[in-house]
């Protein structure tokens, strides 16, 4: 395809997937989960061009893949360009959108109605070839000039996570140039209905494969080995990766965060886990889950540990409500007892979306270091999270839900069962 050439696009062409039909009920009802793949990219699309006038960015560039998923639904090679950002995508106020590729490689996403042009990345390669300073001003001069042809030259760009030589050389050009990673993130926090239904396929699939897990535990199995059985049916579920290795048992569940190792499960022991799961349509799951490893029965401190999580996420979860502040949610949060204060878990909710995103609500005592001013509106998603480990204690207990903010408060994404012995329901 010539450089400069401009696509429009039929609603007929034959390399475009099918059209999934939408009988969405209204959200309350229930959660839906079909969805329409087309009207979920122009919405997207159409979200983020919104913010783009509102703050005044005649055009943005992004480099990160979530953005860029977000914005075109267009995914190439994603854990590489994570780390190594030299794939790019100029997305006008009004324009044509315009995908800069790795070399080869732009037919994965030139078939996507919201992609363009295709044109090769001018910073492939530019770090590990220590090609960064020759590279920046060819990049930042076919910029410039795609401003000034669909902007007359005049007004913001914005730029998500590049380097800092390619915004000095975007400045060089006579741009203004401001880091939009915020303002993208504040756009992707309502989710569209359709995005929503993405995120309970993501969920569904990620609940397969922590029911694996669960009927996998046993004693003799290692950490790593049920870590890979989540894995593995994360991929055979259609979803991406994992972003952690949260799956810790006995000792190692206190405190929270230590990765999958090659330890061995003991009969009596606490196993826990965070899916943390990057799932299907590129769309998170996040729920934790804690688990008993048999044969016997849990212990009462062991019950305990699980009944006051347990009490937490359910108190955390009925005070969520659209037009709620972020500051009145931490105030009112579960008071979580002294003796097991010092190892809570950062967030009381946290937003979901592609990954975990914005809101960030932390408790009372850590909430100006770590939150902004908000409220929760309709069409957010958040999990709600816990932790209950003290100090010196044996073991952990990690629970969490994912749910979605509605006209009259929140309702339940993640739906797998709680441990009905571990919360002493059992007889």
């Amino acid at each position: 395809m010539n450089e400069s050439s401009h696509r429009t696009f039929s609603t007929d062409r034959p390399d475009r997937p099918p059209v999934v039909s939408s009988t969405t009920p209204e959200l309350g009802d229930s959660i839906p989960t079909a969805f329409d793949p087309l009207r979920l990219r122009a919405e997207r699309l159409a979200r983020l061009r919104a913010m783009m006038a509102e703050q005044g960015y005649a055009a943005v560039v992004l480099f990160d893949p979530n953005n860029q998923r977000y914005a075109t639904g267009s995914r190439n090679m994603f854990g590489y360009f994570l780390r190594n950002s030299t794939r790019y995508i100029y997305v006008p106020l009004e324009g044509p959108v315009i995908l800069f590729e790795y070399p080869g490689s732009a037919h994965v996403s030139t078939w996507l109605e919201t992609i363009d042009d295709h044109r090769t990345s001018k910073v492939v390669w530019s770090s590990v070839n220590q090609r960064d300073g020759t590279s920046a001003q060819p990049f930042a001069q076919e910029i410039a000039a795609l401003l000034r042809e669909h902007s007359g030259g005049d007004g913001l760009v914005g730029v998500d996570r590049c380097s800092h030589i390619l915004a000095l050389a975007l400045e060089a050009e006579g741009l203004a140039v401001r880091d939009c990673q915020q303002d993208v993130l504040h756009c992707r926090r309502i989710k569209t209905r359709d995005e929503i239904a993405c995120l309970a396929q993501s969920m569904a699939a990620s609940e397969a494969s922590v029911a694996a897990v669960e009927a996998a535990i046993q004693p003799g199995v290692s950490e790593t080995d049920l870590f890979a059985t989540m894995y593995g049916n994360v991929i055979a579920q259609g979803g991406e990766f994992i972003e952690t290795r949260l799956l810790s048992s006995g000792p190692r569940t206190n405190p929270w965060f230590n990765e999958a190792s090659g330890r061995l499960l003991r009969p009596g022991e606490l196993v826990a886990l965070d899916t943390d799961t990057i799932g299907c349509h590129g769309y998170y799951s996040d729920f934790s889950r804690s688990f008993f490893c048999g044969p016997g029965r849990p212990t009462g401190y062991q019950q305990s540990l699980y009944q006051m999580a347990w009490e937490q996420v359910q108190h955390n979860i009925d005070l969520l409500r659209p037009g709620l502040s972020y500051r009145e949610l931490s105030e009112n949060s579960w008071p979580i007892p002294e003796r097991f204060f010092d190892r809570r878990y950062p967030s009381v909710i946290h937003g979901v979306g592609m990954h975990g995103e914005t809101p960030l609500v932390a408790h009372p005592t850590d909430f100006d270091a770590f939150s902004g001013d908000g409220i929760l509106e309709p069409g957010m998603v958040v999990s709600v999270e816990s932790y209950i480990g003290e100090v010196d204690g044996p073991e952990g207990v990690k629970l969490e839900e994912e749910v979605v903010i509605t006209e009259t408060g929140a309702q339940l994404i993640s739906c797998y069962p709680f441990d009905e012995a571990l919360l002493g329901r059992q007889v």
